[in-house]
C-alpha cells in the first residue's frame, strides 16, 4: 500500500507567571528526519529574550532561556509532513544483544521511571506464547492496554512503572513507560516518544513508545486500539526524565495555561 502523507499544523502555547528570573530548558521543536519533514516553523517568546538552542544526548532540540518576572509566554507552531499510517511488522525478528548498534544499548537498561530489572517474570508470562521480537512487543502493548486504565489528566507528575502497575491506571506517559519496562525486561530495547497525535481526544501532547526490532524502531501505543499515524515527534528518551517539554529551575515559575492544537492541512500520495 502506497503511503499517504498528511500535512499537519501543530502548535503548543505555554503561559507562565514568573516570580523571579527563572532559567528554563524547553523541548518544543519537532524533530526533522525520515519519519517527518518540517516545512515551516514559528517560535515566539514574549517578552523577547535570548534563546540558545542545542541538541541533547538523544538528538532532541533543546531551547535554553531565562524568563523575566511577570507574565511570560511561549508560542510555537509548525507545519509538518508525516504519514497517515504507521509501519507494523508482525513476525519481525528479535535482535541479539551482541548485534545491537551502540546507540541503541542505553534503551536496554533500567532508568528512573522504568525499573526493568523488576518485571522479568511478568514480561515472560505475558509473552509466553509469542515468538521473540515484534510479536512480544505487541503482546505487551495489548496487555498494558487491557490491564491499565487510560485516564487522561489522572497524573500530575511522572510515575514509575512499579507505581503505575500497582495503581492500575494512568496517563499516556504512564502506560508507555510500563510497556517500555516490560520490553526491556526481556531484552527488547524500548524508548519513550513524545509529540502530537492527530485526532487525539482530549487534545494534548501525547506519549507512546518505540521498540527496536528487526534492525529498526517500530511504534506502539497502549492507549489506542488502532495504531494510527498522524504523529509528530518532538523528542525521544529513556523515560519521562529525558523528554519533558520544559524544565524550570527554581520555585518562581507557575504554568498557568497550555494549549495544544493539531489540524489537518492537506493529504497527498
Amino acid at each position: 500500500m502506497r503511503q499517504i502523507n498528511m500535512k499537519l499544523r501543530v502548535s503548543c502555547d505555554l503561559r507562565f507567571q514568573i516570580e523571579a528570573p527563572t532559567a528554563l530548558i524547553l523541548m518544543l521543536r519537532p524533530l526533522n528526519g525520515a519519519q517527518q519533514k518540517i516545512t515551516s516553523s514559528r517560535y515566539i517568546v514574549e517578552p523577547c529574550v535570548q534563546i540558545t538552542e542545542s541538541k541533547d544526548n538523544y538528538g532532541n532540540f533543546c531551547q535554553r532561556l531565562v524568563a523575566p518576572p511577570g507574565e511570560f509566554s511561549v508560542q510555537t507552531s509548525f507545519e509538518v509532513i508525516t504519514g497517515e499510517y504507521i509501519d507494523s511488522a508482525p513476525g519481525a525478528y528479535f535482535v541479539e544483544i551482541q548485534n545491537l548498534p551502540d546507540r541503541v544499548l542505553p534503551y536496554l537498561l533500567p532508568s528512573r521511571y522504568c525499573e526493568s530489572d523488576r518485571f522479568g517474570n511478568l514480561a515472560r508470562e505475558i509473552t509466553a506464547d509469542a515468538p521473540p521480537g515484534y510479536d512480544q512487543a505487541g503482546k505487551i502493548t495489548d496487555w498494558v492496554r487491557n490491564t491499565i486504565q487510560y485516564i487522561p489528566g489522572s497524573s500530575d507528575y511522572p510515575l514509575s512503572a512499579v507505581e503505575v502497575h500497582n495503581r492500575g491506571y494512568g496517563v499516556c506517559r504512564d502506560l508507555a513507560q510500563l510497556a517500555i519496562t516490560l520490553c526491556r525486561s526481556i531484552s527488547i530495547p524500548a524508548r519513550l516518544a513524545v509529540g502530537y497525535l492527530y485526532r487525539l481526544e482530549p487534545m494534548d501532547l501525547h506519549a507512546w513508545f518505540e521498540a527496536y526490532i528487526g534492525g529498526r524502531w517500530y511504534s506502539f501505543d497502549p492507549t489506542q486500539n488502532d495504531l494510527r499515524g498522524g504523529r509528530v515527534i518532538i523528542a525521544y528518551g529513556r523515560d519521562a526524565a529525558d523528554v519533558s517539554i520544559f524544565h524550570q529551575f527554581g520555585q518562581g515559575c507557575i504554568l498557568n495555561n497550555m494549549d495544544v492544537q493539531v489540524n489537518l492541512l492537506d493529504k497527498s500520495r
